[in-house]
């Protein structure tokens, strides 16, 4: 279900790089693993279909679907000069499907000052068509909608506030004024920082994603609200991107 097109990017001119080059840098494989808990507590497929959850409205709640994009991992050395793995990895834990990726594409070893990865697709990548394989898997948004991809689509039910179990369907994508013409959007993409590792061999990160931070942090999300219709609601779009800040964060590293 996942497309991986490695393109490297590094310096032009390689003496314009030399400070950070390393004579003795070899090229390594990296591999990516993504795990998911609900404030500390392992959540799995295992785990959905069951409402167990409470989230910080107050809201208990089941998960029933969880996938996500992530997409163009770089590695950032100190003068600047960047090393991108080009290309895309549909995290689909609803069927336990590429929970771990390594890209074919390998970077030097040696010392990064940072390492991001982009949830969702920057607005050079959200096209639609771009991706084949995203087509299929109904990834796609509507052209009335602005077209492109989701970033992510978090599903399941909660008890409202009339005791009855509710569907909701927490679908990120880029916030746009649907009611406006000509359309107006706001990216709701981000990047996620790892911060500085050291690579000496085949690296593994470990990233979890904290699944509860969606609905608290900075916005308290209230179900009985917004539960439904949240892909045309520019606001909740963007209180999607601003809790999402606090989502993501590097559980361990293996140089």
């Amino acid at each position: 279900m996942k497309t991986i097109i490695p393109i490297l990017f590094t310096c032009l001119l390689i003496t314009s790089c030399s400070e950070d080059n390393d004579d003795t840098a070899t090229q390594v494989n990296i591999t990516f693993n993504f795990t998911h808990n609900w404030d500390g507590t392992s959540v799995s497929n295992a785990n959905f279909n069951s409402i167990q959850y409470t989230n910080a409205n107050g809201e208990q709640l089941s998960i029933t679907k969880l996938r996500y994009i992530i997409s163009k991992i770089t590695f950032q050395k100190s003068n600047g000069e960047k090393t991108l793995l080009d290309g895309y990895n549909l995290v689909d834990v609803t069927n336990g499907t590429n929970l771990s990726f390594t890209p074919t594409a390998t970077i030097p070893s040696g010392n990064y000052s940072h390492v991001y990865f982009t949830f969702g697709f920057d607005n050079d990548a959200n096209y639609n068509g771009n991706y084949p394989d995203l087509n299929s898997a109904s990834w796609n948004v509507p052209s009335m909608l602005g077209g492109g991809y989701h970033f992510m689509q978090l599903e399941g039910k909660f008890i409202d506030n009339t005791a009855t179990e509710t569907g909701y369907a927490y679908h990120a994508i880029r916030a746009v004024h649907n009611s406006k013409t000509p359309q107006e959007f706001q990216d709701t993409f981000f990047e996620v920082d790892l911060g500085a590792v050291t690579i000496t061999n085949h690296a593994t990160f470990n990233i979890e994603m904290n699944i509860a931070e969606w609905f608290k942090n900075p916005n308290t999300w209230d179900l009985n609200v917004l539960n439904n219709m949240l892909m045309p609601n520019f606001n909740a779009q963007v209180m999607m991107y601003e809790n999402g800040q606090h989502v993501f964060g590097l559980k361990s590293f293996t140089p």
